[in-house]
This record gives structure tokens, sequence and C-alpha cells, in this order.
């Protein structure tokens, strides 16, 4: 399987206007990756002053924000969020939205799959799925180190498929391994 940057850098080509949707609950330790790595993209974006990229905070309710992602008219959109992907605490996948019935999305009112069939509906976009294996979901808890480490790594190889900066991946990449 290709690193996950090449996999993000193939599916946003021709990319004019990303969305990036974090997703989670900031109550329940892992859950809150999605919008931990959102808010972190949405940190560096501002700084850079981006444009053409647009972050927003779904939550629990992701599809309270269909109305908000259909008027940006994403080209392209990344949807971030804590995924049983089956794997190792912290472990990172990317799904197409027709792959992703058998993934278990954390704490959604909706499932993810009837949002995004919602979306495809009205709005003519590439949509992937960026799911992070949780460790703990228990209330209170703080995030895992495995999971901190993802979030960093997520929100680097997005915003580094978006720049088109490898560098500045694999840079920051070593960095999240070193617990920086």
């Amino acid at each position: 399987m290709q690193p996950l940057i090449t996999q993000l850098i193939n599916k946003l080509k021709g990319a004019k206007r990303v969305v990036v949707l974090g997703v989670g609950s900031e109550l329940r330790s892992d859950d809150a990756a999605g919008m931990l790595a959102a808010k972190a993209i949405d940190k560096k974006i501002k700084k850079d002053k981006k444009p053409a990229i647009a972050v927003l905070f779904g939550e629990t309710a992701p599809e309270n924000l269909t109305g908000e992602i259909k008027k940006l008219k994403p080209t392209h959109l990344i949807i971030i969020d804590a995924a049983d992907i089956s794997g190792k605490s912290g472990e990172v996948s990317l799904f197409d939205p027709e792959n992703i019935k058998g993934v278990s999305f954390c704490t959604h009112q909706l499932p993810m799959n009837i949002m995004i069939d919602y979306l495809k509906n009205y709005i003519d976009c590439e949509i992937m799925v960026v799911g992070i294996q949780p460790k703990n979901l228990k209330v209170g808890n703080n995030l895992s180190k495995e999971v901190k480490i993802a979030v960093k790594y997520v929100a680097d190889v997005i915003l580094g498929a978006i720049y088109k900066d490898i560098k500045h991946v694999v840079h920051s990449n070593l960095n999240a391994k070193k617990g920086e």
C-alpha cells in the first residue's frame, strides 16, 4: 500500500477548493482525534492565509454541517475521524466513501456513509475519509500517546499533500515519532 502522503497527493490532483471536516467528541479521549487534527490544520492555514482551504468542526454531529459544505462547493472533501479499523492504536488509514461500510466510526448521531451519500447527491467532489484507530474512548481521559502522535502526523500529511511539500511531512513525521 502507498504511504498516506502519496495517496492524498494523488487524490488531491486538480484540487481548487478543499474542505477539511474534523469529527469527534473532545470529551471522549481518543475520539477527539479528528477534531484535534482539524484544529491543527486550521491553525496552520490561518497563519499561511490559504483561502482555497476551509476547515469545519463537525464534532459528534457532522451532518449538521452539510449545508455549509454545500455552500463552500469543494472540489475535495477530507473527513478526519477516530475509527475502529481493527488496527494498532494510532494507526491511520485512508478510505474511499464506498469502502467505509465495514468501518466503525466512534460517536456519531448519523452513520458516516449516510452523510456522505447525502452530500454526493448535492456536490460533485472527491470525498475521502482519514480514520485514526483509537486506543481509549472513555469520557474524561486524556488523548493516548499513540493517537496524539497520529493526530500530528495526519495534520502534517494533509497539509503536506495540499501544499505538496513532502519534506515538511517527512520532517514532521520524524519529530512526531520522537514525541515532539
